[in-house]
């Protein structure tokens, strides 16, 4: 993780189907590009001949892999945000105007505003988070499957829907062996896997997504691990109002992947959480609060292995 400095030179890109309007912090110029191979060359270059150092771009529902993955090859440091955050940063700096290029403006400040940037994932990155994707859409599929089931008593269309899970089921046994295989030829990436499997309770599904989702994990504190997850409790307390503590925010995929383990891993695969559920518990905590904190403590538990380079150990629970 590297901080920056204000004297960083950096552009925001707001990014559209067919356009990528760009924009320097604090600068006049601004340019578009076409959003294709041509114009990921031309705005690259027009970064360098800049000077940018680092580019900061609005997920805009997989329009921005191209450019990402064009800047990222290209060495530049890139900063990904979600558009609450981009939205919630205009707000705080009193903009209320809106068009392609004023985003692109807000953008490149947020991406200065920004102080502790992550190393840009290899380029390989995000081809293995499209298998995710994947993985997540047949996944989903079979919950809608076995939920249509449900509405039928006609034993040829139950059949007919148990045939389709089935399918479904098989499709997803490939997908994970195919992302598994694809992981196994690069070897860091492997060697990080295999520490992730280690921690008891963590299967090679949500492994997986941990070490394709989660990046950074290993590099950072257990504070902003769990706080990237989303489970990281915060106080929601103003005046004389003393309100309970909250989860909000972070990454919703690899969350909910590592939340459905925390259930089996609270209730028999490791031994720290069962104590901790059962602990919880008996302060009167519900089931989910309980669940909650177990999924903190797993994130935890990976991000400690990974940033040791050691397999999961007894006192790693401490």
């Amino acid at each position: 993780m590297k901080t920056i400095d204000d004297n960083t030179v950096c552009t925001g890109i707001d990014v559209g189907k067919q356009w990528l309007d760009c924009a320097i912090a604090n600068h006049k110029d601004a340019r578009r590009f076409a959003n294709s191979e041509d114009g990921h060359k031309e705005l690259l270059n027009w970064c360098l001949g800049h000077g940018v150092e680092r580019a900061g771009l609005e997920a805009s529902g997989g329009y921005e892999r191209g450019i990402l993955r064009a800047l990222r090859q290209g060495g530049m440091k890139t900063v990904l945000f979600q558009p609450m955050q981009v939205r919630h940063y205009a707000k705080f700096i009193g903009l209320k105007a809106k068009t392609d290029a004023i985003d692109a403006g807000v953008i490149a400040l947020c991406t200065l505003a920004t102080r502790d940037a992550q190393e840009p994932p290899a380029p390989y990155h995000a081809d293995l988070a499209q298998f995710v994707t994947r993985l997540e859409q047949v996944e989903a599929d079979m919950v809608r499957c076995k939920t249509r089931r449900e509405g039928f008593t006609v034993a040829s269309l139950q059949q007919q829907l148990d045939e389709e899970y089935a399918s479904l089921k098989r499709k997803r046994t490939l997908l994970l062996k195919a992302l598994s295989a694809e992981v196994a030829t690069h070897d860091d990436l492997q060697a990080r896997l295999a520490l992730i499997l280690s921690v008891p309770g963590v299967g090679l599904r949500t492994a997986l997504a941990l070490l394709i989702l989660m990046p950074e994990l290993g590099t950072i504190s257990r504070e902003q691990a769990a706080s990237l997850l989303g489970v990281a409790p915060f106080d929601r307390q103003s005046g004389k109002h003393d309100g309970s503590r909250h989860i909000a925010g972070g990454r919703t995929r690899p969350r909910r992947s590592l939340y459905a383990a925390a259930l089996p891993a609270a209730f028999q695969h490791n031994q720290a959480l069962i104590d901790l559920y059962k602990s919880l518990s008996s302060r009167g905590k519900t089931h989910k609060q309980a669940l909650i904190a177990c999924t903190r403590k797993l994130v935890i538990f990976v991000n400690t292995v990974l940033a040791r380079g050691t397999p999961w150990k007894t006192e790693h629970a401490v």
